[in-house]
């Protein structure tokens, strides 16, 4: 797997190669990129697929002990990893964690000339719901991430309805789920660099004030939503639909948060299409 020296680390990433639109993927806290395996299987014929591993809790190697792994700096290392690759006109597409909608917040997207949002954190909504506040709680107390972990090594506990059993509504492959897992239980700088993230939320107020700013991008946006999910609310993904000037919205039956778990076909066919028939603004590039 290839690898880039990033100011916070280094992070590994994968890069399907090819002359087609360059679509990157981005996932979720405790997730890494195999959470895309179906959709880049389909994608990858006629499209550059790229997915970094984010230091979001599945990262095999921790980040520098003085790295920014806040909210922003977080979106601000993908805008980093975006300059660093040269990807210009990218197709940025987000599941479940939404932190890299700050880079849009910020007027700092320059590179990304179309937006998918997918069934992800928005407007006040960060942590989501309980399985997101289970995992901040946890950071704060003493052993916490350790013990969680180590309970999410059990079925029971994979499937527990208000906890992961809320992201799919199929399980996920055991060996899959082990290898999202695995560095958190085993490596405590990688809990340390989950509890640098989860201790950063901003407030309320600033939450709501980034999202509003988000309405000054004007280039073509998809939001693609789970009317299931559990954790992103339904109207969240209308929501942004109409906050964006140039925005389509596709709601995606028989699925929670984890669309490419549950409907990998249906979003891969949404994303082609939404490449397909959108055209980026001649600016879109820095």
């Amino acid at each position: 797997m290839p690898e880039i020296e990033l100011s916070a680390g280094t992070l590994d990433y994968e890069d399907t190669g090819g002359d087609g639109p360059v679509v990157v993927l981005l996932h979720g806290l405790t997730i890494d990129s195999s959470v895309w395996r179906h959709v880049v299987a389909d994608l990858r014929a006629d499209h550059r697929c790229v997915l970094p591993t984010l230091p979001l809790g599945s990262h095999r190697r921790p980040m520098r002990p003085d790295a920014d792994l806040s909210l922003r700096g977080l979106a601000l290392l993908v805008g980093e990893f975006l300059e660093r690759l040269d990807l210009r006109e990218v197709t940025l597409v987000l599941n479940d964690w939404g932190g890299a909608q700050l880079l849009v917040a910020e007027g700092r997207a320059g590179r990304v000339g179309r937006l998918v949002l997918s069934a992800c954190e928005a407007f006040d909504n960060y942590p989501p719901g309980i399985p997101g506040r289970a995992i901040a709680l946890a950071a704060r107390l003493p052993g916490g991430l350790l013990s969680t972990m180590q309970l999410l090594r059990t079925e029971p506990m994979r499937r527990m309805p208000g906890g992961w059993g809320w992201m799919s509504k199929r399980p996920v492959p055991r060996d899959v789920m082990d290898s999202w897992f695995r560095p958190a239980r085993t490596q405590r700088e990688i809990r340390r660099d989950i509890a640098k993230y989860t201790g950063s939320i901003p407030p309320r107020p600033e939450l709501l004030e980034l999202a509003g700013r988000m309405r000054s991008f004007d280039r073509p946006v998809l939001v693609a939503w789970a009317t299931e999910d559990r954790l992103m609310p339904r109207e969240h993904g209308r929501r942004l639909a109409e906050l964006f000037p140039d925005a389509r919205l596709v709601e995606i039956e028989d699925s929670y948060t984890l669309i490419p778990e549950d409907q990998p076909e249906v979003l891969t066919r949404a994303i082609r299409e939404f490449i397909r028939d959108t055209e980026i603004p001649a600016t879109s590039s820095p």
